[in-house]
């Protein structure tokens, strides 16, 4: 991903590090069908209005498969944020048998 900072699953620590934030670009009812338990949801079209949310640390974006998610690693980057994009998205850590919880009330799932 030309120049923008990313990541396999499989260099993701599992479980994730303490001081590693998780920042989720998709909508709401991506959101709501299955996300990583403790992650930061920002929609990538509120990112701009909401970047006083987002906390002063290394940050993995996630999004579904990795391409909201590259754009908004390129743009936070760009901004001096410590970020990396998820490649594969949420459908290559679900594949690796990583958590998901759901606010539906249904087994979460990558919509």
């Amino acid at each position: 991903m030309n120049g923008i900072p990313t990541v396999a699953i499989e260099a993701v620590p599992d479980p994730l590090p303490d001081d590693l934030a998780v920042l989720d670009v998709r909508e709401q009812f991506e959101w709501d069908a299955g996300h990583i338990d403790g992650a930061l949801h920002i929609p990538m079209m509120e990112l701009p209005d909401r970047l006083g949310e987002l906390p002063d640390a290394h940050t993995l974006v996630v999004c579904k498969v990795g391409s909201r998610s590259a754009q908004v690693a390129g743009y936070l980057a760009h901004q001096g944020y410590d970020v990396v994009n998820l490649a594969g998205g949420l459908y290559d850590w679900q594949a690796a048998g990583r958590a998901l919880v759901s606010e539906s009330g249904t087994p979460p799932y990558v919509a």
